[in-house]
Protein backbone atom coordinates (compact mmCIF):
# COMPACT_ATOMS: atom_id res chain seq x y z
CA UNK A 1 0.00 0.00 0.00
CA UNK A 2 1.25 3.52 -0.71
CA UNK A 3 2.66 5.47 2.21
CA UNK A 4 0.25 7.90 3.91
CA UNK A 5 2.99 10.48 4.16
CA UNK A 6 3.03 11.09 0.41
CA UNK A 7 -0.14 11.50 -1.66
CA UNK A 8 -0.46 9.41 -4.78
CA UNK A 9 1.94 11.01 -7.24
CA UNK A 10 3.07 9.38 -10.46
CA UNK A 11 6.25 10.87 -11.92
CA UNK A 12 6.35 10.47 -15.70
CA UNK A 13 9.35 10.57 -18.00
CA UNK A 14 9.80 12.33 -21.34
CA UNK A 15 6.71 12.00 -23.55
CA UNK A 16 7.94 14.02 -26.53
CA UNK A 17 4.63 14.00 -28.32
CA UNK A 18 3.90 10.28 -27.93
CA UNK A 19 0.31 10.79 -26.83
CA UNK A 20 -0.85 7.26 -27.62
CA UNK A 21 1.55 5.98 -24.97
CA UNK A 22 0.51 8.74 -22.55
CA UNK A 23 -3.19 7.93 -22.93
CA UNK A 24 -2.50 4.23 -22.41
CA UNK A 25 -0.47 5.09 -19.32
CA UNK A 26 -3.25 7.22 -17.84
CA UNK A 27 -5.70 4.34 -18.41
CA UNK A 28 -3.42 1.73 -16.79
CA UNK A 29 -5.30 -0.25 -14.07
CA UNK A 30 -2.64 0.55 -11.45
CA UNK A 31 -3.03 4.26 -12.10
CA UNK A 32 -6.82 4.15 -12.44
CA UNK A 33 -7.07 2.88 -8.85
CA UNK A 34 -6.72 6.46 -7.63
CA UNK A 35 -8.79 8.93 -9.69
CA UNK A 36 -7.30 11.81 -7.69
CA UNK A 37 -3.68 10.90 -8.39
CA UNK A 38 -1.32 13.70 -9.31
CA UNK A 39 1.10 13.47 -12.23
CA UNK A 40 4.55 15.00 -12.27
CA UNK A 41 5.83 15.37 -15.83
CA UNK A 42 9.62 15.73 -16.04
CA UNK A 43 9.73 17.95 -19.12
CA UNK A 44 10.02 17.44 -22.88
CA UNK A 45 6.30 17.04 -23.18
CA UNK A 46 6.48 17.58 -26.92
CA UNK A 47 8.53 17.32 -30.13
CA UNK A 48 9.94 14.49 -32.22
CA UNK A 49 6.87 12.35 -31.55
CA UNK A 50 3.78 12.42 -33.80
CA UNK A 51 1.17 13.89 -31.44
CA UNK A 52 2.65 16.97 -29.84
CA UNK A 53 -0.53 19.05 -29.89
CA UNK A 54 -2.68 16.23 -28.53
CA UNK A 55 -0.13 15.61 -25.80
CA UNK A 56 -0.35 19.18 -24.57
CA UNK A 57 -4.13 19.15 -24.67
CA UNK A 58 -4.23 15.89 -22.72
CA UNK A 59 -1.95 17.22 -20.02
CA UNK A 60 -3.67 20.61 -19.85
CA UNK A 61 -7.00 18.82 -19.41
CA UNK A 62 -5.66 17.25 -16.21
CA UNK A 63 -5.78 20.69 -14.61
CA UNK A 64 -4.27 20.87 -11.14
CA UNK A 65 -3.53 17.14 -11.22
CA UNK A 66 -0.66 17.84 -13.63
CA UNK A 67 2.64 19.35 -12.47
CA UNK A 68 5.05 19.96 -15.34
CA UNK A 69 8.58 21.30 -15.52
CA UNK A 70 9.94 22.67 -18.77
CA UNK A 71 12.43 20.69 -20.80
CA UNK A 72 14.69 21.81 -23.63
CA UNK A 73 12.15 20.79 -26.29
CA UNK A 74 9.42 22.75 -24.56
CA UNK A 75 11.67 25.81 -24.49
CA UNK A 76 12.45 25.22 -28.16
CA UNK A 77 8.74 25.53 -28.97
CA UNK A 78 8.61 28.84 -27.11
CA UNK A 79 11.66 30.06 -29.02
CA UNK A 80 10.25 29.10 -32.41
CA UNK A 81 6.94 30.76 -31.58
CA UNK A 82 8.83 33.89 -30.52
CA UNK A 83 10.76 33.94 -33.81
CA UNK A 84 14.08 33.35 -32.07
CA UNK A 85 14.79 29.93 -33.56
CA UNK A 86 13.78 28.06 -36.69
CA UNK A 87 12.07 24.70 -36.78
CA UNK A 88 14.35 21.73 -37.28
CA UNK A 89 13.60 19.03 -39.84
CA UNK A 90 12.90 16.57 -37.03
CA UNK A 91 10.51 18.90 -35.17
CA UNK A 92 6.85 17.99 -34.80
CA UNK A 93 5.62 21.28 -33.39
CA UNK A 94 4.09 22.86 -36.50
CA UNK A 95 0.61 21.64 -35.62
CA UNK A 96 0.89 23.52 -32.34
CA UNK A 97 2.11 26.68 -34.03
CA UNK A 98 -0.76 26.50 -36.57
CA UNK A 99 -3.46 25.76 -34.00
CA UNK A 100 -6.06 28.54 -33.47
CA UNK A 101 -5.49 28.23 -29.72
CA UNK A 102 -1.70 28.52 -29.96
CA UNK A 103 -1.54 31.72 -27.90
CA UNK A 104 -3.24 30.09 -24.92
CA UNK A 105 -1.05 27.01 -25.27
CA UNK A 106 2.11 29.13 -25.30
CA UNK A 107 0.92 31.11 -22.29
CA UNK A 108 0.25 27.87 -20.43
CA UNK A 109 3.75 26.61 -21.21
CA UNK A 110 5.37 29.90 -20.20
CA UNK A 111 3.81 29.53 -16.77
CA UNK A 112 5.30 26.08 -16.10
CA UNK A 113 8.31 26.08 -13.73
CA UNK A 114 11.80 24.70 -14.34
CA UNK A 115 11.91 23.02 -10.93
CA UNK A 116 9.29 21.68 -8.55
CA UNK A 117 9.73 20.51 -4.96
CA UNK A 118 7.24 18.78 -2.69
CA UNK A 119 7.18 15.79 -0.33
CA UNK A 120 10.99 15.61 -0.20
CA UNK A 121 11.21 15.17 -3.98
CA UNK A 122 12.78 17.68 -6.38
CA UNK A 123 11.82 17.42 -10.05
CA UNK A 124 13.81 19.00 -12.87
CA UNK A 125 14.18 18.05 -16.51
CA UNK A 126 17.94 17.47 -16.72
CA UNK A 127 19.94 18.06 -13.56
CA UNK A 128 21.04 20.21 -10.63
CA UNK A 129 24.45 21.82 -10.33
CA UNK A 130 26.61 20.45 -7.53
CA UNK A 131 26.82 23.79 -5.73
CA UNK A 132 23.05 24.22 -5.53
CA UNK A 133 20.95 22.98 -2.64
CA UNK A 134 17.18 22.66 -2.95
CA UNK A 135 16.49 26.20 -1.76
CA UNK A 136 18.94 27.69 -4.23
CA UNK A 137 17.72 25.52 -7.10
CA UNK A 138 14.15 26.70 -6.58
CA UNK A 139 15.24 30.32 -6.26
CA UNK A 140 17.28 30.22 -9.47
CA UNK A 141 14.56 28.34 -11.35
CA UNK A 142 12.21 31.04 -10.13
CA UNK A 143 14.35 33.69 -11.79
CA UNK A 144 13.80 31.99 -15.14
CA UNK A 145 10.09 31.59 -14.49
CA UNK A 146 9.82 35.27 -13.70
CA UNK A 147 11.51 36.09 -17.00
CA UNK A 148 9.35 33.71 -19.04
CA UNK A 149 6.14 35.04 -17.50
CA UNK A 150 7.03 38.69 -18.07
CA UNK A 151 5.90 40.93 -20.94
CA UNK A 152 9.48 40.88 -22.25
CA UNK A 153 9.73 37.08 -22.24
CA UNK A 154 10.78 36.90 -25.90
CA UNK A 155 13.71 39.23 -25.28
CA UNK A 156 14.84 37.20 -22.28
CA UNK A 157 14.50 33.90 -24.13
CA UNK A 158 16.57 35.18 -27.05
CA UNK A 159 19.57 35.57 -24.77
CA UNK A 160 19.20 32.25 -22.98
CA UNK A 161 20.74 30.17 -25.78
CA UNK A 162 24.43 29.24 -25.91
CA UNK A 163 26.93 26.95 -24.18
CA UNK A 164 28.87 29.62 -22.34
CA UNK A 165 29.41 30.16 -19.54
CA UNK A 166 29.34 26.47 -18.65
CA UNK A 167 30.05 26.81 -14.94
CA UNK A 168 28.10 28.42 -12.12
CA UNK A 169 29.39 31.42 -10.23
CA UNK A 170 27.30 33.40 -7.77
CA UNK A 171 28.65 36.59 -9.31
CA UNK A 172 27.00 35.90 -12.68
CA UNK A 173 24.36 38.42 -13.71
CA UNK A 174 21.93 39.07 -16.55
CA UNK A 175 21.82 36.84 -19.62
CA UNK A 176 24.90 34.82 -18.64
CA UNK A 177 23.35 33.96 -15.28
CA UNK A 178 20.05 32.90 -16.85
CA UNK A 179 21.86 30.86 -19.51
CA UNK A 180 23.71 28.75 -16.93
CA UNK A 181 20.53 28.17 -14.97
CA UNK A 182 18.57 27.10 -18.05
CA UNK A 183 21.36 24.85 -19.32
CA UNK A 184 21.76 23.10 -15.98
CA UNK A 185 18.06 22.48 -15.46
CA UNK A 186 17.19 21.51 -19.05
CA UNK A 187 20.34 20.32 -20.88
CA UNK A 188 22.99 19.05 -18.48
CA UNK A 189 24.22 15.46 -18.57
CA UNK A 190 27.98 15.13 -18.16
CA UNK A 191 30.27 17.49 -16.27
CA UNK A 192 33.97 17.92 -15.62
CA UNK A 193 35.09 17.31 -12.04
CA UNK A 194 35.10 21.06 -11.35
CA UNK A 195 31.36 21.14 -12.07
CA UNK A 196 31.51 22.80 -15.49
CA UNK A 197 29.03 21.39 -17.99
CA UNK A 198 29.99 19.45 -21.13
CA UNK A 199 27.28 19.45 -23.80
CA UNK A 200 28.73 17.12 -26.44
CA UNK A 201 28.13 13.78 -24.72
CA UNK A 202 24.69 12.21 -25.06
CA UNK A 203 25.64 8.57 -24.57
CA UNK A 204 25.27 6.59 -21.37
CA UNK A 205 27.96 7.34 -18.77
CA UNK A 206 29.45 3.88 -19.28
CA UNK A 207 30.13 4.75 -22.93
CA UNK A 208 32.09 7.90 -22.17
CA UNK A 209 35.82 7.34 -22.13
CA UNK A 210 37.55 7.88 -18.79
CA UNK A 211 40.14 9.83 -20.72
CA UNK A 212 37.50 12.50 -21.23
CA UNK A 213 37.56 13.12 -17.47
CA UNK A 214 33.78 13.45 -17.35
CA UNK A 215 31.22 12.49 -14.72
CA UNK A 216 27.43 12.35 -14.73
CA UNK A 217 26.16 15.47 -12.97
CA UNK A 218 24.76 13.33 -10.15
CA UNK A 219 28.16 11.79 -9.39
CA UNK A 220 30.05 15.04 -8.88
CA UNK A 221 31.79 15.21 -5.50
CA UNK A 222 30.21 17.20 -2.66
CA UNK A 223 26.92 17.63 -4.47
CA UNK A 224 24.63 19.58 -2.14
CA UNK A 225 21.48 17.69 -3.17
CA UNK A 226 22.94 14.21 -2.75
CA UNK A 227 20.48 13.47 0.09
CA UNK A 228 17.48 14.93 -1.74
CA UNK A 229 15.54 12.65 -4.06
CA UNK A 230 15.74 14.14 -7.55
CA UNK A 231 13.35 13.11 -10.32
CA UNK A 232 14.57 13.87 -13.84
CA UNK A 233 14.42 12.85 -17.50
CA UNK A 234 16.31 14.14 -20.55
CA UNK A 235 18.80 11.27 -20.80
CA UNK A 236 17.34 8.41 -22.85
CA UNK A 237 20.68 6.60 -23.15
CA UNK A 238 20.92 6.55 -19.37
CA UNK A 239 17.48 4.98 -19.23
CA UNK A 240 15.61 3.99 -16.11
CA UNK A 241 17.62 4.48 -12.97
CA UNK A 242 16.08 4.16 -9.53
CA UNK A 243 18.34 4.81 -6.57
CA UNK A 244 17.62 5.95 -3.04
CA UNK A 245 17.91 9.62 -3.98
CA UNK A 246 17.73 9.54 -7.80
CA UNK A 247 14.93 8.64 -10.19
CA UNK A 248 15.78 8.88 -13.92
CA UNK A 249 12.71 8.35 -16.09
CA UNK A 250 13.58 9.03 -19.72
CA UNK A 251 13.32 5.56 -21.24
CA UNK A 252 13.24 6.70 -24.87
CA UNK A 253 9.58 6.29 -25.75
CA UNK A 254 9.99 8.47 -28.85
CA UNK A 255 12.92 6.30 -29.97
CA UNK A 256 10.95 3.05 -29.76
CA UNK A 257 11.51 2.49 -26.05
CA UNK A 258 8.99 2.88 -23.25
CA UNK A 259 7.11 5.59 -21.41
CA UNK A 260 7.85 5.17 -17.72
CA UNK A 261 5.98 6.31 -14.62
CA UNK A 262 6.87 5.69 -11.00
CA UNK A 263 4.73 6.16 -7.91
CA UNK A 264 6.79 8.24 -5.53
CA UNK A 265 5.38 6.79 -2.33
CA UNK A 266 6.48 3.21 -2.93
CA UNK A 267 8.48 3.24 -6.21
CA UNK A 268 5.87 1.19 -8.04
CA UNK A 269 6.82 1.22 -11.74
CA UNK A 270 4.48 1.27 -14.73
CA UNK A 271 5.89 1.17 -18.26
CA UNK A 272 4.11 1.46 -21.60
CA UNK A 273 5.65 0.19 -24.81
CA UNK A 274 6.11 2.70 -27.62
CA UNK A 275 2.85 3.01 -29.53
CA UNK A 276 4.57 3.68 -32.82
CA UNK A 277 4.15 6.75 -35.00
CA UNK A 278 0.45 6.58 -35.74
CA UNK A 279 -1.36 9.88 -35.33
Amino acid sequence: MPSKTIPTIWAVGDIQGCCNALETLLEHPEIQQDPDAQFWFAGDLINRGPQSLRTLRTIMALGDRAVCVLGNHDLHLLAVYAGIRRENKSDTIDEILQDPDVENIIDWLRHRPLAHYAHQHLMVHAGVMAKWDVKKTLKLAGEISEALRSKNWKKYLQKMYGNEPNRWRDSLTGAKRRRVIVNALTRMRMCFPDGSMEFGSKDAPSSVSKRDNLLPWFELPDRKTEKTTIVFGHWSTLGLMVRKHLIALDTGCVWGGKLSAIRLSDRKLVQIECMGNKK
